[in-house]
C-alpha cells in the first residue's frame, strides 16, 4: 500500500534521495538536471525544503520512495530553478505544482493522482483558487496525467528550456472547495 509523507527540512536526506533517482530516472521529465544538483550539500537541499509556505510530499511503497511533488507559492516570478517563490494567489500567478515524478514500478496505479491531489489540498488550504505547472512540451504521460486532474493548457509563455528555443507548456486548474 503506498502512504503519502509530507516533507519537512530534516528529512531533506529523503528528498535528496528521491529527487536525485527521479533526475537519473527521467532526465527528459526535467528543467533541472541531477548534475545540477550535486553541489551545495546538505545546505541547498534544506533551503528547497525551508521555502516559506512550500509543500512537499513523497510517496513510500513498503518503505520506498516511490513518487514525489512538491507545492511551491505563488508569486510575481522565482528564480526559475525550482528553487524560489514568494507570496500567495494574490501575488500575481497561483502557487505551483512542481518536482512531479512517479517511478516507473508504481506508475499506473494512481500514485501520481494521490501525490497532485494532497499538493492540490495543500493549495486550497492556502487560499488559493488556482494551482499553476510548467511541463516540458514533448512529456506526453505528463501532460496526459495533468488533463486528466483538469489542468489546461495557457497562452502564456513558459521558460525557456536549455536549448534556446523550445519554452516550457504553462497549464493551470482552477481550484473549487469540496
Amino acid at each position: 500500500m503506498v502512504r503519502l509523507r509530507v516533507i519537512t527540512t530534516d528529512d531533506w536526506p529523503l528528498w535528496r534521495d528521491v529527487r536525485r533517482t527521479a533526475l537519473a530516472e527521467a532526465p527528459h521529465a526535467f528543467k533541472s538536471r541531477l548534475a545540477d544538483w550535486h553541489r551545495g550539500g546538505e545546505e541547498r537541499w534544506r533551503a528547497r525544503l525551508e521555502v516559506p509556505g512550500a509543500y512537499h510530499v513523497v510517496a513510500l511503497l513498503d518503505g520506498r520512495a516511490v513518487g514525489m511533488a512538491g507545492g511551491m507559492p505563488g508569486g510575481d516570478g522565482g528564480d526559475g530553478g525550482g528553487d524560489g517563490g514568494s507570496g500567495g494567489d494574490g501575488d500575481g500567478r497561483p502557487p505551483e505544482l512542481r518536482s512531479v515524478w512517479v517511478s516507473p514500478e508504481a506508475r499506473g496505479h494512481g500514485v501520481g493522482a494521490r501525490l497532485i491531489t494532497a499538493v492540490e489540498n495543500w493549495a486550497l488550504r492556502t487560499g488559493a483558487t488556482a494551482l499553476r505547472l510548467a511541463v516540458i512540451p514533448g512529456n506526453a504521460p505528463a501532460i496526459a496525467l495533468y488533463e486528466r486532474h483538469g489542468f489546461a493548457a495557457t497562452r502564456e509563455p513558459g521558460e525557456l528550456l536549455a536549448d534556446g528555443v523550445t519554452r516550457e507548456l504553462v497549464m493551470v486548474k482552477a481550484l473549487r472547495r469540496s
